[in-house]
């Protein structure tokens, strides 16, 4: 195993270190319990905290901000935070409007959150992402998993947070934009986790994982490598048959790599999957493309398709500066 790392037990700490260090106007780091929240609190806002497991980077942390979330809460790789952890960032960031977590459908982080919640002290609600259709069940979660669609969940929420909306409605709108996304990923290669030290599952040469999830779960079915239009046709099937969205539909499409695919790659992937959608009659009014929801080293793309209002239109084109999404109105 070759790996950028000295010591598997302080992978986290000094990566988080230098995470702060490379963006200190933006963010601060905690130890002991561990999380990442903004610089500067903003006092008369919804606070929004995520987190789960490392190794998704930039997802989360790399989305706290201005414009998103106000603190995350990283695991160990591929496990869970701490309740303690939770907690911690919840006060550190109130803003004095309420707490709204904003979970993958993990069994993990849905206990460990949950038992956060009602340990807090403040107002909260939840948001529980599950974007994935590639399978119902899991030995890692309690039904559809919750993949790159996070992203769009906390840009929109973020969004309306900035601008003043209540608790209350950030938890709909996330649990909207929730309901009208949907994600499947594809793999060709495993990743290997650092304290483990070899790849999470063994795939041949000629093979790939269809449905695979962000941890190395296994996915739909192994199947023999094949041209970038049939992949695209078996992860673009299942998602159109989740969202049945109605031609003349505006959509947001989300091309995103497990972090070892290259970007040239992604874009071919794009344009195989907008001429997917033009087809089936939809109009792509929303994109991006590039690695944002990772596991580790894995090879390998997810899709991502949001149904699209000028609600969610206008809440994804306001202003985002955070460590790995920026722009400006």
């Amino acid at each position: 195993m070759k790996k950028f790392f000295n010591h598997t037990d302080s992978l986290l700490r000094e990566a988080l270190t230098g995470l702060v260090q490379a963006h200190e106007q933006l963010l601060r780091v905690e130890f002991e319990p561990t999380f990442v929240a903004r610089r500067q609190t903003r006092p008369g806002k919804v606070a929004l905290i995520s987190g789960g497991g490392s190794g998704h980077e930039p997802l989360h942390a790399g989305f706290v901000g201005q414009g998103m979330l106000d603190a995350a809460c990283p695991g160990q790789v591929f496990t869970s935070p701490t309740p303690d952890q939770m907690l911690a960032a919840a006060q550190a960031v109130d803003g004095g409007q309420g707490v709204l977590f904003i979970v993958k459908n993990y069994s993990g982080d849905r206990m460990n959150f949950e038992l956060a919640a009602e340990m807090l002290e403040l107002e909260s609600e939840t948001v529980l992402v599950n974007d994935d259709v590639a399978v119902e069940n899991s030995t890692y979660t309690t039904g559809r998993r919750g993949v790159a669609g996070t992203l769009i969940v906390e840009k929109a929420v973020g969004a309306a947070a900035e601008q003043g909306a209540s608790l209350a409605q950030c938890k709909a709108l996330g649990d909207r934009v929730n309901q009208n996304t949907a994600s499947m990923g594809v793999a060709f290669t495993s990743c290997t986790v650092p304290a483990a030290g070899r790849p999470t599952f063994d795939i041949g040469p000629d093979d790939i994982e269809m449905g695979v999830g962000i941890h190395g779960e296994p996915g739909r079915r192994r199947e023999k490598f094949k041209p970038a239009d049939a992949i695209v046709k078996d992860l673009m099937d299942p998602i159109l048959t989740d969202l049945k969205p109605a031609r003349g539909r505006q959509v947001l499409l989300h091309v995103n790599g497990f972090g070892g695919t290259p970007l040239m790659e992604l874009y071919l992937l794009y344009q195989r999957a907008a001429e997917r959608l033009q087809t089936d009659g939809l109009t792509i009014a929303r994109s991006l493309v590039g690695n944002y929801t990772t596991s580790l080293e894995m090879a390998g793309a997810s899709l991502t398709v949001t149904l699209l209002d000028d609600e969610l239109k206008s809440l994804w084109d306001a202003p985002v500066h955070t460590p790995a999404l920026r722009w400006a109105a």
